[in-house]
């Protein structure tokens, strides 16, 4: 069973940092993409960031392209998004997902199979 499980979200002011991590199991890691998708309160859900796992191949929605930086650590089987210079209109409810790589290619961020609970981010003015 694929697990995904969000952490490090939090209050931050403008301009701040915050990492979030996405520790995973159930899954053969390097198999899957892990994508990062935010939700604002009435807004729809945007998908942020993703890493294939196999080659390493990221993605960046333009809204974070330059502020946000996602790594994986392969031995923890944890993905991470760094976020830098922090805006309001970055506060979210982030999630972490997955999809195989038979399925990622076809797929938006939203729309990956397997997601897991989500973690706050606040970002003050």
């Amino acid at each position: 069973e694929v697990q995904l499980q969000a952490s490090g979200g939090g209050l931050v002011q403008t301009g701040g940092s915050l990492r979030l991590s996405c520790a995973t199991s159930g899954f053969t890691f390097d198999d899957y993409a892990i994508g990062w998708i935010r939700q604002a309160p009435g807004k729809e859900r945007e998908g942020v960031s993703y890493i294939n796992n196999g080659d390493g191949s990221t993605y960046y929605a333009d809204s974070v392209k330059g502020r946000f930086t996602i790594s994986s650590d392969n031995a923890k089987n944890t993905v991470y998004l760094q976020m830098n210079s922090l805006k309001p209109e970055d506060t979210a409810v982030y999630y972490c997902a997955a999809a195989p790589e038979y399925q990622w290619r076809e797929l938006p961020i939203t729309e990956y199979p397997s997601r897991g609970q989500g973690t706050l981010v606040t970002v003050s003015s």
